[in-house]
């Protein structure tokens, strides 16, 4: 099968390209040709690479076009952040895929509320990202039940893995929260710490986008999240790092208005948006419908994450 992989140099298509080509099929990644993938491959160099400026190219007009000349069986597009983007794709590929993958987020769900959540729950974003991922979910699954476009939504989670720094038991992206639970130094957390956090390996992410992909009679016009089986309190994540380095957590506590002035700006605003949404979202439809089980729990995943920041100087022991 011909895939054209959408923003392939990112956390999933890192994970998601070697995979594809693997798999026996021909790739073609489209991106802005700026960044190498997190971790090299040999599967790279048997890509087709298409060097792109989305952004431009959708002002003109000429994306859609562009995607849909590259007469792919299958599209999977990870960077795609507003409703007009997939409106244009879409238009281009009327007809002419057998198959449309986009990436989404658990964020459309906003804040928990029964949980685990399951992917039917009501859609209540609290945040831009996540209304703009929901108007694109809810324009696809339209396009897909209405008029037959074959589309499927894969919503992550807190992605993680090996390259970048993931969200910590703060509930934002310092490495210096590692740090001081490393050095069992006390770290304050917003509230009693119990909000929650739900990381899954881009490697799982990927994991699922083929299996959507292998099978499209249950995939197409469907929505599947991509998480850990389970989610991590702020408290418990804390105590579960700390341990990693020989050390017992020393954690305190301060309600929200207070503890936000202990940290910066962009911590706070961070920390902010992961605790209002304190994710626990259900991976039960995809294992029944797709066969998919996550391979990595949430803190496997994110030990893997730390072990490279240490390897790279980031946290030391």
């Amino acid at each position: 099968m011909r895939v054209v992989l959408i923003g392939a140099s990112g956390h999933i298509g890192t994970y998601l390209v070697p995979r594809l080509v693997d798999a026996g099929h021909d790739v073609v990644t489209v991106s802005r040709g700026k960044r190498e993938p997190y971790s090299p491959h040999g599967s790279w160099r048997q890509v087709t690479t298409v060097t792109a400026d989305r952004k431009a190219e959708e002002a003109d007009g000429t994306f859609g076009r562009r995607i849909a000349e590259l007469e792919a069986d299958a599209v999977i597009d990870l960077i795609c952040f507003r409703e007009s983007s997939a409106r244009q794709l879409v238009t281009a590929l009327t007809g002419r895929v057998r198959h449309f993958l986009h990436c989404g987020t658990i964020w459309v769900h906003g804040p928990s509320t029964r949980v685990p959540t399951t992917e039917d729950r009501p859609r209540r974003p609290i945040a831009d990202y996540g209304r703009r991922k929901a108007a694109i979910e809810a324009y696809l699954l339209d396009r897909a039940h209405r008029d037959g476009f074959p589309a499927t939504v894969i919503h992550p989670g807190h992605i993680t893995g090996p390259g970048w720094v993931p969200v910590n038991p703060a509930g934002n992206l310092n490495p210096a929260v590692f740090q001081a639970l490393a050095d069992g130094a006390e770290v304050a957390l917003p509230n009693l710490g119990m909000e929650t956090v739900q990381h899954v390996h881009a490697d799982d992410v990927a994991r699922l986008f083929m299996a959507a992909l292998d099978n499209p009679s249950v995939a197409v016009g469907a929505g599947f999240h991509s998480v850990a089986t389970t989610a991590l309190t702020l408290r418990g994540y804390a105590e579960a790092v700390a341990s990693w380095f020989g050390q017992e957590a020393r954690l305190t506590y301060l309600p929200w208005e207070q503890w936000r002035d202990t940290v910066s700006e962009e911590d706070a605003r961070v920390t902010y948006d992961h605790i209002a949404h304190s994710p626990h979202c259900s991976m039960e439809k995809a294992e029944r419908l797709l066969g998919h089980r996550p391979r990595h729990t949430s803190l496997e995943a994110v030990a893997e994450a730390v072990d490279r920041l240490i390897a790279a100087g980031v946290i030391a022991r």
